[in-house]
């Protein structure tokens, strides 16, 4: 099986957007320190442009490796914690990175696991929103785009570990071939 990539969500459109997103967690943290905890490996790309785009000194980063989709295109609903965080997050205000929020089972583990641990606050942040797909109710305080549902890639977003590097959100349409 082909497949093709359409343009979706320009860079500009994602520059511009990053900006907007930083500056209202910005003024939401009202210079209190942040610990931004990214979701590997999709959602880095968009971890950096924001880390950057917050113009703080107070902003720390972790990461996770959490794992739901394998080699595929839709989440099999088994959430593999894979790397954990490397910071005690006890008493922190953490902002969670993501790059879409889809079924929502993923997060909604992930956000379980991290409130046990005893945080200030948690907030979540994802640069895409597909709603048509959520299946569990998650607390989204800051979206970047709602899509459709359509397989996307770029921007840190991948098809079995490729086009992560697209600088662009692009559809992916599938050919017989």
């Amino acid at each position: 099986m082909g497949y093709t990539i359409t343009p979706y969500i320009t860079e500009q459109e994602i520059r511009t957007r990053t900006k907007e997103l930083a500056e209202q967690i910005k003024k939401d943290y009202e210079g209190n320190p942040i610990l931004l905890i990214s979701i590997l490996k999709g959602a880095v790309v968009f971890l950096t442009d924001l880390m950057r785009a917050l113009e703080t000194e107070d902003v720390t980063i972790d990461f996770m490796v959490v794992s739901s989709y394998g080699h595929g295109t839709e989440s099999n609903g088994h959430v593999k914690i894979t790397k954990d965080l490397s910071v005690d997050i006890a008493g922190k205000d953490v902002l969670i990175v993501e790059d879409i929020l889809d079924s929502g089972n993923t997060l909604s583990t992930i956000i379980e696991i991290l409130r046990g641990r005893g945080v200030n606050s948690l907030r979540i942040c994802s640069l895409l929103d597909k709603p048509s797909r959520r299946t569990t109710v998650v607390p989204l305080e800051y979206t970047g785009f709602v899509i459709p549902d359509k397989f996307v890639v770029g921007y840190g977003l991948d098809y079995s570990e490729k086009h992560r590097n697209l600088p662009y959100i692009g559809v992916v349409e599938f050919t017989e071939n």
